[in-house]
């Protein structure tokens, strides 16, 4: 029986629900049926791979510093200039020797040694010994810190004048040149060393006047008349905390030698610190001017290590 004939056997409602149930009957099948994959046509190509990006890393250049250049004064000598202090009676003469890179560094100040030169001399024996020479030596080889050295001069030692050398120093002469110049006015930072009668005046005024001096160089001294008596009475009236640096040396041929020994011993007995040296040699510039070297270092290394 055809599907038309068994529509014509039934009623309406029931044909209507026939053919419902025929549609969905259709559709189901249709829905079960697998769909055919879409065909691709072949690249005459191989395929081929994109490589990831490769990260490189440049590191960046160190920055530029500067290497500040050294000044060229620092390869330089010193000067020396000649001085008078007008204002003293008689008028007080001096050289004064100023270290390399003094002008060119106006902020910085100085330790200061006073050189006194020996009787029948003149404020350039030192000068001509080889001091600064010595000090330019020991500064360009950078084995000292810089200082000022004054040279005064005691050129009346025979005459009247002669007597007040020493308070034109002390009263006169420093103040001015710690005024004039740029130094470190204090007494660690300030030496008096001094030749022959120079070494007299060293000692007299290291020793009373420790307020000012805190090193004392005695080069051969010939100790001024009357102050032999003096010397222990000197040294206990300094304060133990303020006691000087203290640098004796003589020859033995030299005709003061024994009053160096006497001196001494009056340092040992005194229990003041010292440095002892006794050479061969006598009286003469020859012996100094070859011990020269060795006084100049000696003053600088004083200043290496902090004063009282």
């Amino acid at each position: 029986m055809s599907a038309a004939s068994i529509m014509l056997g039934m009623n309406t409602r029931q044909a209507a629900a026939h053919g419902v149930f025929l549609l969905t009957l259709l559709f189901g099948l249709s829905a079960c049926s697998p769909a055919e994959p879409p065909r691709s046509t072949p690249s005459p190509f191989p395929p081929t791979s994109t490589p990831e990006p490769t990260l490189t890393f440049t590191p960046s250049p160190p920055p530029q510093t500067s290497t500040p250049t050294p000044p060229t004064c620092l390869s330089q000598t010193g000067s020396i200039e000649e001085g008078l202090l007008e204002t003293t009676t008689p008028p007080q003469a001096y050289f004064i020797y100023l270290p390399p890179c003094y002008d060119e560094d106006p902020d910085r100040r100085y330790p200061v040694l006073y050189l006194l030169h020996g009787q029948t001399y003149t404020a350039d024996q030192w000068i001509r010994l080889g001091a600064t020479d010595a000090l330019d030596t020991l500064l360009l080889d950078s084995e000292a810190q810089p200082f000022i050295i004054v040279f005064p001069d005691d050129r009346y030692w025979n005459l009247p004048p002669g007597a007040g050398f020493g308070q034109r120093l002390v009263n006169d002469l420093i103040p001015y040149i710690d005024a004039a110049y740029r130094t470190l006015p204090d007494r660690s930072h300030r030496a008096i060393g001094g030749l022959s009668r120079g070494g007299g005046w060293a000692l007299r005024l290291g020793l009373t006047r420790w307020d000012l001096f805190g090193v004392i160089g005695l080069h051969s001294p010939a100790v001024l008349q009357g102050d032999a008596s003096h010397i222990s009475k000197w040294i206990a009236e300094i304060p133990p905390a303020y006691r000087p640096s203290v640098f004796l040396d003589i020859g033995d041929k030299d005709q003061e030698w024994r009053m160096a020994v006497a001196l001494e011993a009056q340092f040992n007995e005194n229990e003041l610190i010292h440095e002892w040296r006794l050479y061969s040699g006598a009286h003469t510039e020859e012996y100094w001017s070859a011990h020269v070297e060795e006084y100049i270092r000696w003053y600088a290394e004083q200043w290496s290590v902090p004063q009282p």
